[in-house]
């Protein structure tokens, strides 16, 4: 494995019994293929996961591969506009794009070997590939979006092939569907020796605050995420905005797009007009593989925002709580289930109260720590990746009948 990380190097943080667990299940799955199909190797929480967990499987003695399809802009620009309407948001979506789905996806399914046992697509983007579908060969489509409530339109045309999966995997009840296959809940998950989890120095922390030029000698409030609408950057500003008023502190908001979404680059233009007024408001537009500069940031920080309006589940809520840091997110989606109300953090549907709880945290920093040290541990016990792991082998198996 990379830098010479092995399962066994987890087995200090992990659980108790969790990586004897692992390879366990693992043993009847050795020599078995797998086929991993999603849209980008680049920026999201779908591509992180993937490479860190692909490596994992490999060690075990599992056949893996990734492939990533391909598309025009208008692909692109379709499955953007899928994603926004499975979430709720009403979008037009024209025949044109309807066409363009369907064309990409028997394009890019002449180019895919699907010699595997069992194959596992990630999200909209490459669902239409089960076309492809042969006898003997098991089908998982792994959801990573909240589809609880989708336009029905894009929805119905999406079932039309989900339906002829083998399974289906959801990240929380919620967003699971009325479907003739079987469905499977599984969490995502954060790899805590990966460079954005992994311990890092005073000395590592305050070199890239320096780099990026934020104070230090003030409380830092940081949102890490794609700048896309459902993050809400637009709406963290306007509380920090009332924090501002009464307690001297800067905002950060960092992140950047993924090569799939293409609406990243106009919506950040808008987050860094709202920003504009204010010198204290630092925008931070990174690379995919600034995973180091975003953990300093995290550890950095006083106390951590993730203001969804939507969301699939938000990793980047348990990387803060990883990071011993209370975290203030909406209380939606995934974000619910990470965070433990008045424990590890707040859950909050409005500007004003995000703007409350800010204020609260800032103003008793000893209960910051207090919920610092439950939020590392609650995330150690429900979403590091051996977890996340056992899971994959555990529904691998019974999709294998094993």
């Amino acid at each position: 494995m990379t830098n010479n990380i092995t399962l066994d190097s987890y087995k200090e943080i992990a659980p108790k019994g969790v990586i004897d667990l692992a390879y366990k299940l693992a043993e009847g799955l050795k020599g078995k293929s797998i086929l991993h199909v999603n849209s980008t190797r680049l920026g999201g929480g779908v591509a992180e996961m993937l490479l860190r967990l692909i490596p994992l499987f490999d060690y075990l003695g599992i056949n893996i591969r990734w492939e990533v399809i391909e598309g025009s802009s208008l692909f692109y620009k379709t499955t953007k506009s899928f994603h926004n309407a499975l979430q709720g948001q009403r979008q037009n979506i024209t025949q044109e794009m309807y066409d363009e789905y369907k064309r990409a996806n028997e394009e890019n399914a002449r180019k895919i070997s699907f010699d595997s046992e069992l194959i596992i697509l990630h999200d909209p983007q490459p669902a239409g590939l089960i076309l492809q579908k042969s006898k003997g060969t098991k089908w998982l489509w792994r959801c990573h979006i909240d589809v609880s409530h989708p336009q029905r339109k894009v929805w119905n045309f999406l079932k039309y092939y989900v339906s002829q999966f083998d399974g289906a995997i959801f990240s929380l009840p919620s967003f699971a569907k009325r479907l003739t296959i079987p469905q499977f809940l599984m969490y995502p998950s954060i790899d805590p020796l990966s460079d954005k989890n992994k311990d890092l120095s005073k000395e590592e922390i305050d070199r890239v605050l320096m780099k990026y030029n934020i104070p230090v000698d003030r409380p830092i409030v940081l949102q890490v995420s794609r700048f896309d609408r459902f993050k809400d950057p637009l709406g963290v500003i306007e509380a920090y905005k009332l924090v501002k008023k009464y307690n001297d502190c800067c905002l950060v908001l960092a992140g950047g797009g993924a090569t799939d979404d293409p609406e990243g680059l106009c919506f950040l233009q808008e987050v860094k007009e709202a920003a504009s007024c204010d010198k204290d408001i630092f925008v931070l537009d990174l690379p995919s593989d600034a995973n180091l500069e975003i953990n300093a940031l995290q550890r950095g920080a006083t106390v951590i925002l993730q203001k969804s309006t939507k969301e699939g589940f938000g990793l980047t809520v348990a990387e803060a709580m990883w990071k011993g840091k209370p975290v203030i997110g909406g209380a939606v989606g995934g974000i619910t289930v990470q965070i433990v109300y008045g424990q590890t953090g707040y859950t909050v549907n409005s500007v004003e109260g995000c703007a409350y709880r800010i204020r609260y945290l800032l103003n008793n920093r000893e209960i910051i720590e207090e919920m610092g040290n439950k939020a590392r541990e609650y995330t150690r016990r429900n979403f590091l990746i051996t977890r996340h792991l056992c899971d994959y082998l555990a529904i691998m198996t019974h999709m294998l009948k094993l």
